[in-house]
């Protein structure tokens, strides 16, 4: 909830919160005052991140048989440094690394993080547990608000615009949503306003209900974890038709950088086209 407050400030420094306001990202003084609060008192953003790192790269084969995702170099530094960059960003160290193949590999060359600026946990796959069961492994550090994110793909968010939507929504479940050229081949999000009804999987040219499909990256409230069944389970197939079904899964578009590198095609492109965070 909301409540008016009037504040006292020098002038000069009145016209450098003026300054912020553009109309988009920051709507009005009051929005700009907020951010700017929320950054001081690190409100911003969400302080937990959960990488999912312990897939096998079939896809990405025959350099997953000697590498895990987790080590493959873009610009000559590994996919997870991009996303370190990325949460350094904005302030983000806290780092819940979920890894499965060649997981001793991954520990051995990031450690405790301290190297890359931030602070890195671990949780085991002792099988694999597709997209969702990691998350439930890693259920005793998620007592707050976090972000979960696919280790094999690039992108470049406005992580506090995108959490400020989660919270004004009450949102349980918010997903960044990019826009492709080409949906066709991928699951499309149907939306009603910023709510996300479902994914329509492979639409038929002209039949697709946005451009807008999953970049792998979420700002999820600790109560989703009670939505992911034991075991093996996957956000896209256990657990976000459950929430959209309830009116708790939003969606949040963005315009900023995303590669996919989970084929050799895609990582290709990216190692041309991505622009680095650092």
């Amino acid at each position: 909830m909301k409540i008016r407050a009037t504040l006292t400030i020098e002038e000069s420094l009145l016209n450098k919160v003026d300054s912020l306001v553009n109309g988009k990202t920051v709507k009005n003084r009051s929005h700009a005052v907020e951010m700017l609060i929320m950054k001081a008192l690190n409100e911003h953003a969400p302080k937990l991140n959960v990488i999912l790192a312990g897939g096998q790269g079939t896809r990405m084969r025959p350099i997953t048989y000697e590498i895990p995702k987790a080590l493959i170099p873009v610009h000559g530094r590994t996919l997870t440094e991009h996303l370190f960059d990325l949460m350094k960003k904005y302030d983000m160290r806290e780092v819940i690394l979920a890894v499965g193949h060649m997981k001793d590999k991954i520990k051995q060359h990031y450690g405790d993080g301290s190297k890359y600026g931030v602070r890195i946990r671990y949780v085991e796959e002792k099988q694999p547990l597709g997209t969702a069961g990691p998350i439930r492994l890693a259920k005793q550090f998620l007592n707050e608000t976090f972000i979960v994110q696919n280790g094999d793909e690039l992108k470049n968010i406005n992580v506090t615009e995108m959490f400020q939507f989660h919270r004004e929504h009450n949102a349980l479940a918010t997903i960044a949503l990019t826009t492709v050229a080409n949906p066709n081949i991928y699951g499309v999000a149907r939306l009603d306003g910023p709510r996300i009804l479902e994914f329509v999987e492979k639409p038929k040219p002209g039949k697709e209900p946005s451009k807008l499909i999953n970049s792998g990256f979420y700002i999820l409230e600790p109560e989703v974890i009670d939505y992911i069944p034991k075991g093996f389970a996957m956000f896209e197939k256990d657990v976000f038709p459950k929430l959209a079904a309830e009116g708790k899964l939003y969606g949040y578009p963005f315009s900023g950088q995303w590669y996919n590198t989970g084929n050799i095609k895609d990582y290709e492109k990216a190692i041309k086209e991505w622009k680095d965070i650092a």
